[in-house]
C-alpha cells in the first residue's frame, strides 16, 4: 500500500501525448522501462563519473552510477511508502543529459554555449526524453508522465520562485524553458517526495563509490579516511570486529558502513518529518515549502568535510586536473568545427541543420550532438577530426 502522500499511478497526470494504459504495467513502471531502453541511457556505459572511461574498468561510469542512484531510491522509496517505480524511473533518468567526460565537459560545452543560452545537463536531460530519442511513431521523446519530468526538471528543489536555489537566477536553461512551455511544470514548487528521494540518493550513492573509486586509484589511503567523521569510525569499526582483515575486505567493510549510516538516517529524518508534518497527498508535499527528504544536520555537515577532502585530494588531484584540461581541450575544438562546418555531423541529423533558421538554432543542435557523445567517441572524433597534432582544419 502506498502512502497517501505518495504519487499514485491511478492519480498521474497522464502524457503530452495522450497513449492507451498498459494492461500490465503503471505509468510509472512504463516511464521505467522506456528510459531503460533509451539510446541516451545505454551511452552512459562510456561516460565519465570522475575518472575518463577509459582510465581502468572498475571505476564507476555514468550508467554504474545511475544503477546505484535507483537502487538507493527503491530502498528508501519502499521504507516511506513511496512510489519505487516513480523513484526508480527519475533516478534513472537524472544524468541523461551530462555530456562526454562529465562535469568537465559540461564546463566546456556551458562557456562555449553562453552566446546560445547556456548549457545544463538536467535540462538537457529534459531536452533528451521529450525531443531528441526519436523511436515512436507517434512521437518525438519518449513521452513520460507528467510526474517523471517534473522529478527531472526539480529533484534538486524548485527553479524559480522564492525557494529556488541561488545559483538559477537568471533566465531558465532554454531546453527547460521549452519543455516547461509545453507543459507547465509548475517549477516554483518542490518536487514530490519520489523525485527528493531521488536526489538525496544520488548523494548517497556518489559519496560512497567515490570513496571507493578515490581509494583504488591511489588517490589517497586508507589511512587518509582514518583522519574523517564517518569514515574514520566505520573503519574503527571493522577493525574492533574483524582484526587483521585483508587489506580490500576492510576496505569494503568499512564503506558499507558509510553507506548503511547514509541510508538509515536520510530514513529516520523523512520519518520523523512525515510524522510531523502529516501531508494527505503528493500536493501537499510539493507546497511545504521545504524538503521532507534530506540528511540530519549533524550528518550533513560530517559529510561536507568528506566531500571537501574529496574535492581536494581527488576531484582537483593534479592527475585528475591533467586529464581535465586535455578533455577540455578536445570540446573546444569539437564544438567550433561542428558550428562553423555542420557537414562533419552524421547524415542523421543534416534535416535538422538544414531546418535551422538562425546560428542560435544550430548551436543547440551542435550542442545536443557533442553532448550524446560518450567519452571514447568523442576521442575518436577527435583523433579523426583533429589528428595527432590536436589541430582543427579550419578552412
Amino acid at each position: 500500500m502506498l502512502a497517501p502522500y505518495a504519487c499514485q499511478p491511478d492519480g498521474s497526470r497522464g502524457r503530452l501525448h495522450p497513449e492507451r494504459m498498459s494492461s500490465f504495467r503503471s505509468p510509472f513502471q512504463r516511464d521505467r522501462d522506456r528510459i531503460i531502453h533509451s539510446s541516451a541511457f545505454r551511452r552512459l556505459k562510456h561516460k565519465t563519473q570522475v575518472f575518463v572511461e577509459h582510465e581502468g574498468d572498475y571505476y564507476r561510469t555514468r550508467l554504474t552510477h545511475s544503477i546505484e542512484v535507483a537502487q538507493v531510491a527503491r530502498t528508501i522509496s519502499g521504507v516511506l511508502g513511496l512510489n519505487t517505480d516513480l523513484a526508480e524511473a527519475i533516478a534513472l533518468a537524472h544524468d541523461l543529459g551530462h555530456t562526454p567526460f562529465g562535469h568537465t565537459g559540461e564546463d566546456a560545452l556551458g562557456l562555449l554555449m553562453q552566446p546560445y543560452g547556456g548549457f545544463d545537463h538536467n535540462a538537457q536531460a529534459l531536452r533528451i526524453v521529450t525531443r531528441l530519442e526519436r523511436h515512436y511513431a507517434d512521437f518525438d521523446g519518449l513521452n513520460l508522465t507528467w510526474e517523471s519530468l517534473e522529478g527531472i526538471a526539480k529533484h534538486n528543489g524548485p527553479v524559480t520562485g522564492p525557494n529556488a536555489d541561488a545559483k538559477h537566477d537568471g533566465p531558465l536553461p532554454y531546453a527547460l524553458a521549452e519543455v516547461n512551455e509545453a507543459w507547465d511544470l509548475e517549477l516554483s514548487t518542490h518536487a514530490s517526495a519520489e523525485a527528493q528521494v531521488a536526489a538525496i540518493a544520488d548523494d548517497v550513492a556518489y559519496s560512497h563509490h567515490d570513496l571507493h573509486d578515490g581509494l583504488r586509484s591511489g588517490l589517497f589511503t586508507e589511512d587518509d579516511l582514518m583522519e574523517l567523521p564517518v569514515t574514520g569510525p566505520a573503519f574503527e569499526e571493522v577493525d574492533r570486529l574483524y582484526p587483521g582483515l585483508e587489506k580490500m575486505r576492510r576496505r569494503h567493510e568499512a564503506l558499507r558502513r558509510v553507506f548503511g549510516r547514509m541510508v538509515e538516517d536520510v530514513i529516520a529524518v523523512a520519518q520523523n518529518r512525515l510524522t510531523a508534518a502529516q501531508p494527505k497527498s503528493v500536493d501537499d508535499i510539493r507546497h511545504m515549502g521545504t524538503t521532507i527528504i534530506r540528511f540530519s544536520k549533524p550528518l550533513y555537515q560530517e559529510l561536507k568535510a568528506i566531500r571537501s577532502f574529496l574535492f581536494t585530494r581527488m576531484y582537483r588531484a593534479p592527475s585528475v586536473m591533467e586529464e581535465r584540461a586535455r578533455v577540455t581541450a578536445m570540446v573546444n575544438d569539437l564544438f567550433p568545427l561542428f558550428l562553423s562546418r555542420p557537414e562533419h555531423l552524421p547524415a542523421e541529423w543534416r534535416a535538422d541543420v538544414e531546418a535551422a533558421q538562425d546560428q542560435v538554432t544550430l548551436a543547440r543542435i551542435v550542442a545536443d550532438y557533442v553532448a550524446g557523445m560518450t567519452d571514447r567517441f568523442a576521442i575518436q572524433e577527435h583523433n579523426r577530426l583533429f589528428g595527432g597534432d590536436q589541430r582543427a582544419d579550419r578552412r
